[in-house]
């Protein structure tokens, strides 16, 4: 089965508690935790630290609160331990919707420097001027995309 899986062409929902069948047949493991649903870019590794440090937090605030009364919802808690900002539904979905805009403009980006990459190898070696024209363009375009990869970074951390 895990070879049948593993040469799968399509997308597939694995969901299973073997983690070594997991880890061979996924290319991306998502847990649902603290009643969310998380992309572990870690792995299953991440969630089991994930769960550890959860279950670490629970047993610390029984002991601190014996007669189990919450002092505030496990989500916030959770949202607190690990002192990420929350975001709004709108504000995620925004976020992914740019985010997926960015995908598309490095896609091409990536495509352009390739092409300029592929001028300055069949331009003529000896014209230094041109050949300056198009390594200030590659350049340009290189800028861009690092920009535009700074930007993904900061939208992925907002849609995460």
């Amino acid at each position: 089965m895990e070879d049948l899986l593993d040469t799968w062409p399509g997308t597939l929902l694995v969901v299973s508690h073997d983690r070594y069948l997991m880890e061979r047949v996924t290319d991306q493991q998502y847990a649902v935790l603290d009643g969310r649903f998380r992309h572990l870019p870690g792995g299953i590794d991440e969630y089991l630290r994930l769960e550890a440090a959860h279950d670490a937090g629970s047993s610390r605030r029984d002991q601190a609160n014996p007669m189990g009364a919450a002092s505030s919802s496990p989500t916030s808690e959770a949202a607190a331990d690990a002192g990420a900002p929350r975001y709004s539904g709108a504000q995620v979905r925004e976020a992914q919707k740019e985010l997926k805009s960015v995908e598309r403009k490095l896609a091409k980006l990536e495509e352009a420097k390739q092409a300029v990459h592929a001028r300055m190898a069949e331009h003529d070696q000896t014209d230094f001027q041109g050949l300056g024209e198009l390594s200030a363009e590659a350049s340009a375009t290189q800028e861009e995309i690092d920009a535009l990869e700074e930007r993904w970074m900061e939208l992925s951390e907002i849609v995460e």
